[in-house]
């Protein structure tokens, strides 16, 4: 059977519960936004394969539960993570407030040097915005990550953070290569029954 891909990577969705994670993974990885809402429990992933520099990169992006109940289980996936975004939704303060923990916890458990990315979601309520881009971009800047707002139901600014992090992901690719194999068997036991479960955000 022909090698599906060379290189896995890992990538992970956190921040508090609400602020579109589940939402902005559906648009990530089957451009498809739903409108109804069901919290995530625990943790969920999809996948996508794309060719970087004539390597197939498998991307596995986890989704999180943004519930304190479930910080024990998700904070697990931070180990193996290389690239996080870290999210609020600029129609709520309090889980603009709120980054400034998951970055703590992401330093603690994360490995050193995770590719990092801040996403202001729901960029099209406007109406709503009570936290201002200007301080999205600063916040983003004190903690040395790369800045994006994003809408998952007008696909704003999608394509632009998903290829922020593949960039900086893009220069451990060949490093990886030689550790395929042992990932391709992690990513088997990992990916069974979850390829047909419908996206609810």
């Amino acid at each position: 059977m022909a090698k599906q891909y060379d290189v896995l990577f890992r990538l992970l969705l956190i921040g508090d519960s609400g602020v579109g994670k589940t939402c902005l993974l559906c648009r990530f990885t089957d451009n498809e936004f739903h409108s109804s809402h069901i919290s995530t429990i625990g943790v969920d992933f999809k996948m996508k394969t794309i060719e970087v520099d004539g390597i197939k990169v498998r991307i596995q992006i986890w989704d999180t539960a943004g519930q304190e109940r479930y910080q024990t289980i998700t904070k697990q996936y931070y180990r193996r993570a290389q690239g996080i975004f870290l999210v609020y939704d600029i129609s709520s303060e309090r889980s603009y407030q709120h980054i400034m923990k998951w970055v703590s916890d992401v330093d603690e458990y994360a490995p050193e040097g995770v590719q990092k990315i801040l996403i202001g979601n729901k960029a099209d309520e406007e109406q709503k915005r009570q936290v201002g881009r200007e301080q999205g971009q600063q916040l983003a800047k004190e903690y040395g990550m790369d800045f994006f707002e994003t809408s998952a139901c007008t696909n704003l600014n999608i394509k632009e953070a998903h290829k922020k992090e593949l960039d900086g992901l893009r220069a451990h690719a060949k490093e990886e290569l030689a550790l395929a194999e042992l990932e391709e068997k992690d990513s088997k036991t990992e990916g069974t029954g979850n390829s047909s479960k419908n996206c609810w955000c």
